[in-house]
């Protein structure tokens, strides 16, 4: 059976969009709204968990885990350590830097997986205006390294966090080039997420242990609420609806529209936590995600210019 051609964004696309990317947009500043009670590892532990369940549940109903006799395990393994890389990062940088620059930095991820996609599958090389958009993010970034910080009495701990911010991106877009260049790429969704939640799971639980990280729970409304908030709407039902969406509609059309979510980040980031916001790193936020839209949706932006 034939595959259905997938639709332009039309107006339901755009409003499922906006759920989508404020949820995602508010987990950086719930994390870190909640650290006092538990610790942004264990959050993460528990969201990778009560995730890793509810999809286990769901391939056992519907299918999916036939992708196990299909090799995919190997590539699967090496997705979740990267996955379970890029919560550590975050969960670390969280503790030093703003949850507004942890949104920006962390969705720098699709520049990392253009670059790593250029380098290992012909069929992705940059274009002109891909490496013009490269060269803008990092210009951003390197601007928004300086927003808030003093050179008179430098904050080494911010520069720090959003250094680890940078790599969670890093880590996010290493998945994506594994997933595109492996099995996985064949394999149902579902498998793949998978993979991830389930080695997430153990081994940020194991770095917790070693860290001296695995007690800091307290079962408060506020931590339990986060936990449950990132384990089932945002770690389940946000990326099977985002799943669902790629199905149906354009994946450029998709793209441009997620770029929504950093914007809420920020905005959750000020109104949650009242975090302070420097012009420094406004204008770099904005390059990045200028840098961003020019990278992953270059066919897009290329049919907008020669109009």
């Amino acid at each position: 059976m034939n595959a259905q051609p997938r639709k332009v964004a039309d107006g339901f696309a755009l409003q499922l969009m906006i759920v989508l990317c404020l949820v995602w947009g508010v987990q950086q500043a719930l994390i870190k709204l909640a650290a006092p009670d538990i610790a942004p590892i264990m959050q993460a532990v528990g969201r990778s968990g009560i995730a890793s369940v509810l999809v286990g549940l769901l391939m056992c109903w519907r299918g999916g885990w036939e992708g196990l006799r299909q090799g995919t395990l190997p590539a699967g393994m090496l997705a979740g350590a990267l996955f379970a890389l890029e919560f550590l990062m975050i969960a670390q940088g969280l503790k030093y830097t703003s949850a507004s620059h942890m949104a920006v930095f962390l969705y720098t991820a699709p520049i990392f997986s253009a670059l790593g996609l250029h380098l290992m599958v012909p069929s992705e090389r940059l274009r002109p205006l891909q490496w013009l958009g490269i060269g803008i993010c990092f210009t951003g970034i390197a601007l928004a390294f300086g927003g808030g910080m003093s050179f008179a009495a430098v904050d080494g701990r911010m520069l720090l966090g959003d250094t680890l911010g940078v790599l969670a991106g890093m880590a996010w877009g290493f998945t994506t080039v594994v997933v595109r260049t492996s099995r996985l790429s064949e394999a149902p969704p579902t498998l793949t997420l998978f993979y991830q939640l389930f080695a997430a799971t153990l081994l940020l639980l194991v770095v917790a242990v070693v860290m001296g990280e695995a007690g800091q729970v307290h079962l408060t409304p506020l931590g339990v609420g986060s936990v449950l908030f990132q384990g089932v709407v945002v770690s389940f039902a946000s990326y099977f609806t985002w799943f669902w969406l790629l199905r149906r509609y354009l994946a450029s059309n998709l793209a441009v529209l997620s770029f929504m979510t950093p914007l809420f980040g920020v905005t959750f980031g000020v109104l949650l936590l009242k975090e302070p916001l420097s012009l420094d790193f406004i204008g770099g936020a904005v390059l990045v995600l200028l840098g961003i839209t020019l990278v992953s949706s270059e066919p897009w932006v290329r049919r907008v210019l020669s109009r």
